[in-house]
């Protein structure tokens, strides 16, 4: 009896060391925005999911293998809190498997953000979401391309202890036709150490006929303001787009204010009015902490178009709500709440 009673006791000692070695955490973010646009003498009246954060909620886990070894997985899906659906497929912000080594770098498998649209992130002060993201004037050229995530994705991330430089590289097996573009490949370089932060990255998507995807972003905290700039061009012969944001974000009591400016211009011939065309957007927020989960916010945004473009403030062309034409004009304003856990 007694050594059944000790070797229950070694038994309940291991498992306790096996939890405290392996984590597993349930996360989110929960955003809803009341919202109106307007375009071409139309207007809507809606409730918006992800007004200021994109929606969603996750499982991520970390187990300690030993020495400077981890592994770790991440699903994510996104929620559209409008209606409580989920998105096309439900893991599509994220699905990974990692093998992380604090030395070594992280080793990463599955589906995941681009290294382009990490570093615009990293440089919008909206990070590329809701009315004011700079992404809504960034034009597909024409094709059918993701330039957000990239499905059976193999990436490598630098360790973080290189004294503020940080890079990684990524590769996207097509799976599917030569001249399909979900075959991708890219990387980016980074260098971020007190107020200053500088990055460039480069995607390149297909096999044969390849759209390219280039990205540079900088900025530096004065402290009263952040001021930062970014630069991007997108390529899909024989169309091309450039892309200006200038933007500052600043403190103001318990929370911050924020304004960019986005100019995007198109670089190829005759063919514009199909694929893409010019066009300006200034946006504005100020986002209000009511504590370290709970923030209240507002947007404005305002897109002007013009040698045959149609971009508009929730999106291009008919995925405008309402739709945008050549040409045309196109704001919006919304007020929301948001709350992670």
């Amino acid at each position: 009896m007694k050594k059944s009673i000790v070797a229950l006791a070694v038994l309940g000692s291991f498992a306790g060391v096996a939890a405290a070695q392996s984590s597993v955490t349930l996360f989110g973010v929960i955003d809803a925005a009341m919202r109106y646009t307007d375009a071409n003498g139309k207007h809507v009246y809606s409730l918006a999911s992800g007004g200021n954060t994109t929606s969603r909620f996750g499982v991520r886990g970390v187990e300690d293998l030993g020495g400077d070894l981890k592994a770790g997985f991440w699903l994510e899906s996104e929620v559209n809190t409008d209606t409580g659906a989920s998105g096309a497929s439900f893991w599509a912000r994220r699905a990974t498997v990692s093998l992380i080594s604090a030395s070594m770098g992280e080793v990463r498998l599955g589906r995941f953000k681009t290294v382009t649209k990490l570093t615009i992130e990293e440089f919008d002060p909206v990070s590329a979401t809701g009315l004011g993201s700079v992404f809504n004037l960034y034009s597909k050229l024409g094709s059918t391309v993701d330039m957000s995530r990239s499905d059976n994705q193999v990436s490598y991330s630098a360790p973080a202890n290189l004294g503020g430089f940080y890079g990684g590289l990524e590769a996207s097996a097509g799976e599917g036709p030569a001249t399909n573009l979900n075959k991708s490949v890219g990387g980016r370089v980074g260098y971020k150490a007190g107020a200053f932060s500088l990055a460039a990255a480069y995607t390149e998507f297909g096999v044969n006929t390849k759209f390219k995807l280039m990205t540079l972003g900088g900025s530096y905290d004065f402290g009263m303001a952040k001021v930062s700039g970014l630069y991007s061009t997108t390529d899909y012969s024989p169309h091309k787009q450039d892309l200006y944001t200038i933007a500052v974000t600043a403190p103001v009591g318990v929370g911050s204010v924020w304004a960019s400016y986005t100019d995007a211009s198109y670089k190829k011939g005759n063919a514009l009015k199909a694929v893409s065309g010019d066009a300006y957007q200034l946006a504005a927020g100020y986002v209000h902490n009511l504590s370290k989960r709970t923030a209240l916010y507002t947007t404005v945004s305002y897109i002007d178009n013009k040698a045959g473009a149609n971009f508009g403030v929730n999106g291009v062309g008919a995925a405008a709500n309402p739709a945008v034409v050549a040409d045309g004009r196109s704001g919006g304003v919304d007020v929301g709440v948001r709350h992670s856990f």
